[in-house]
């Protein structure tokens, strides 16, 4: 019995060891494995979000153009004529070399046209609102009304006015539909409501035949 008592303590002791090393295995193999992550994402990462945004330097607006020369650059750069090209004013909210377009939606633009995008009407490189997102087709629509807005204002308020008036009117002067007596059956319910039997009236008929 001591013998395997001895055997058995021995089997133990190799166990907890080689326990111990599966578990040194399995941590330095994650280790490796985080590592080989961190170096694939920086190689790969980029080029994805590179790839999804299609956007390159030449893409972004430049510094505010001062001079003559700048001017004619970026209005080239926008494929627009130099005396159309007007940048944002340069207040600090890095617009840049940006071309100030008016501020007109696309639902003002020829629908008939063959346009190059025909949702945004739109052709290829032509400069693109700064605040397109608002001046889309789903979104505000600076066409032409028929009447001004000042019209359509008072004829609004013109008619909430009267309406508010007329409201007052039938308040203070009540009209109410002429009607005729409630008409009841049995002589107008004359025993119902406790009468004489001996002394009924004439019955009251309120039809002919």
């Amino acid at each position: 019995s001591l013998h395997f008592g001895r055997q058995r303590q021995a089997f133990a002791h190799v166990q907890k060891g080689d326990v111990k090393k599966v578990k040194m295995a399995v941590a330095r193999a994650g280790v490796l494995g985080v590592q080989w992550l961190q170096r694939a994402s920086r190689n790969v990462m980029p080029l994805g979000a590179r790839t999804a945004s299609h956007m390159t330097k030449d893409m972004f607006p430049g510094p505010y153009p001062r001079t003559p020369e700048e001017r004619a650059a970026a209005a080239k750069k926008y494929n627009m004529r130099v005396e159309d090209y007007e940048p944002y004013p340069d207040d600090g909210m890095g617009y840049g070399d940006y071309p100030k377009l008016p501020d007109r939606s696309q639902h003002e633009r020829d629908p008939w046209y063959s346009w190059d995008q025909p949702g945004l009407r739109l052709n290829w490189g032509e400069p693109m609102h700064w605040h397109l997102d608002m001046y889309n087709r789903n979104r505000v629509d600076t066409s032409p009304t028929p009447l001004s807005w000042h019209v359509m204002c008072m004829q609004l308020f013109g008619f909430l006015a009267f309406m508010i008036f007329m409201c007052w009117v039938g308040d203070v002067y009540p009209v109410y539909q002429p009607v005729g007596p409630k008409q009841y059956p049995y002589n107008n319910l004359y025993l119902e409501r406790g009468g004489d039997p001996s002394k009924e009236p004439e019955r009251v008929v309120h039809y002919e035949i």
